[in-house]
């Protein structure tokens, strides 16, 4: 667990061992269960705006930081795709949760949530991926630059992580999302924490190897809902939108919206959250 920080909302979680931090929001019902995965050196607070909309409407879910990450426990290196989906699994089972899931990944997490689904099949019924990167994007050149310009940047910042260089940086660019002041202060201390820097960049570190392992995996299933919610004013290049498109679309319940005037970030927020449960919605509809 990060030390020095405050007391976490949620709970920490055992999985053998080492614990993970959940946050779950809403009341239990006979629907899937929402389940939230972070992009690249993000955590549970991630998704507060969405989690509390969502259980206003009566869906219950949950959201979680990855080992090493906000107040989760390290866990054992490399931390890429097939690490994350085991550990996923172990603290939904330490959870109690057995029942169908819809998985949500915003950026990174769409690698994430590949080789999960892949493994979990039998019991997703859904996907939404918010402005998510997909593991075909790292074969385009345009993409691959700039994914390999992000891990050469952040090795320096895992490196340099112990200095606590971190702390006076997330004042300035901790919260992009916009979330409410709770949540808020709680993204921001995590994001200054060096073990949590330390470990997101490792997790990035491992963006080759989680990509490969997500193409060998395939594409979903045509069967299984997949919603798109990308953020307008993002801007990336036509070929790259397609790709980030293309799960929708070669679902038979696809669902596609571009929000107009939302970042990469602030799409998750107070301002941009609704289309996010509106991709969620028509998920579980269709499932």
């Amino acid at each position: 667990m990060v030390a020095g920080f405050h007391p976490p909302r949620g709970e920490l979680i055992d999985i053998g061992g080492r614990r993970l931090r959940v946050v779950r929001a809403g009341e239990r019902s006979d629907k899937p269960v929402v389940v939230f995965e972070c992009g690249a050196f993000g955590c549970a607070a991630d998704w507060s705006v969405v989690q509390t909309r969502l259980a206003e409407r009566g869906v219950y879910s949950l959201a979680y930081d990855r080992a090493g990450l906000g107040y989760s426990d390290p866990g054992p290196a490399p931390r890429d795709g097939k690490a994350i989906a085991a550990d996923l699994e172990a603290l939904l089972a330490h959870l109690g949760e057995t029942g169908p899931l819809i998985m949500v990944g915003h950026s990174m997490g769409g690698l994430l949530l590949r080789v999960f689904v892949g493994r979990n099949r039998d019991r997703v019924q859904g996907v939404v991926l918010v402005d998510a990167v997909t593991p075909e994007a790292i074969e385009t050149p345009v993409a691959a630059r700039a994914i390999h310009s992000y891990r050469r940047a952040m090795r320096i910042v895992g490196h340099l992580s112990p200095t606590g260089f971190m702390r006076p940086v997330s004042l300035v660019i901790g919260d992009l999302i916009g979330l409410e002041p709770e949540a808020s202060a709680e993204k921001r201390r995590i994001y200054g924490s060096a073990t949590h820097a330390r470990w997101a960049a490792e997790e990035v570190q491992n963006w080759p190897d989680t990509s490969a392992q997500g193409r060998e995996i395939g594409p979903y299933d045509p069967a299984l809902p997949v919603a798109v919610v990308t953020a307008g004013a993002t801007r990336l290049p036509p070929t790259l939108k397609a790709i980030q498109a293309a799960p929708a679309r070669s679902s038979q319940h696809g669902y596609i919206a571009d929000v107009a005037g939302a970042g990469h970030a602030s799409l998750l927020g107070k301002r941009f959250a609704d289309p996010i449960i509106d991709g969620i919605d028509h998920v579980l509809a269709a499932a």
